[in-house]
């Protein structure tokens, strides 16, 4: 696993690299401080400032970011939803979520956590005229690409990540995706989906060091109506991606036992 210093935390990192467009200048602190941001220490604090731009004027989202696209370690919590949502599940998927095992999270076994579950550990998107990428660190270096301004195949393959095309309206970028498969779990409490899933991602960068994050989901296979996930990210400067190997053959992982719970029993 990678070397980086920390605690589990429910949320995720992002970095952003433009090419192609050369960003606006950015007000940074003179004089930057150091301090805790979630549970990583010692780290450099965002800056203040505004939500810069590229000299196009389109947003410019670079950086390295710790938050959450949501809460998950039970997208179901009340803390984790847009206001008024409810995550009401079909019967079988009920039954699913009663009777999963944490052993059997396919996260938990070297497997891409799909979306929009969170992670611990950082990701970068990379921005092109064309294409987006986000980069993972942990699990297994897996990654996103997103086609800006393009269209859904009329029959995609299902697939961990699905389809995913980006598009701004104003200063938020929004990732449509479909084409999913039905492997992944939602949360460690092991929401299910089926490929019936769609989902659509909104990212804002509301100021120089903050983000805000919403995913809206809509699986009729599983849910009964569509919900919101909302999350937040800080930016994290002097931040890099690290090397994380994923063992895929976890004897340890058999070992455990109980309802798929996640740590701390959530």
């Amino acid at each position: 696993m990678s070397k980086r210093v920390t605690t589990i935390v429910s949320g995720t990192l992002l970095a952003v690299f433009s090419v192609g467009a050369q960003p606006a200048a950015q007000q940074v602190d003179s004089k930057p401080k150091t301090g805790t941001i979630g549970l990583y220490r010692n780290q450099q604090l965002a800056p203040n400032g505004p939500a810069p731009k590229f000299a196009d004027g389109t947003p410019d989202l670079s950086g390295v970011w710790l938050g959450s696209g949501g809460n998950s370690a039970d997208i179901a919590n009340p803390k984790g939803l847009k206001s008024g949502d409810q995550v009401v599940m079909l019967p079988w998927a009920e039954e699913v979520v009663k009777n999963r095992l944490s052993k059997q999270d396919p996260e938990a076994n070297c497997l891409p956590a799909g979306i929009p579950r969170g992670s611990p550990y950082p990701w970068r998107i990379v921005q092109t005229p064309t294409h987006y990428f986000i980069l993972f660190e942990g699990n297994i270096h897996s990654f996103r690409q997103i086609f800006m301004n393009g269209k859904h195949p009329d029959d995609p393959d299902p697939t961990w990540f699905g389809h995913s095309i980006g598009h701004w309206e104003g200063n938020t970028l929004v990732v449509d995706t479909v084409g999913f498969n039905d492997k992944f779990w939602f949360d460690y409490k092991g929401h299910p989906h089926t490929e019936k899933l769609h989902t659509i991602e909104r990212y804002t960068r509301t100021d120089l060091g903050h983000m805000a994050m919403e995913v809206t989901i809509d699986d009729p296979g599983a849910y009964a109506k569509p919900f919101t996930t909302v999350g937040s990210a800080t930016l994290m400067p002097g931040t890099e991606l690290l090397e994380y190997i994923c063992q895929e053959n976890n004897q340890d992982l058999q070992k455990l036992e109980g309802p798929a719970r996640g740590p701390g029993g959530q």
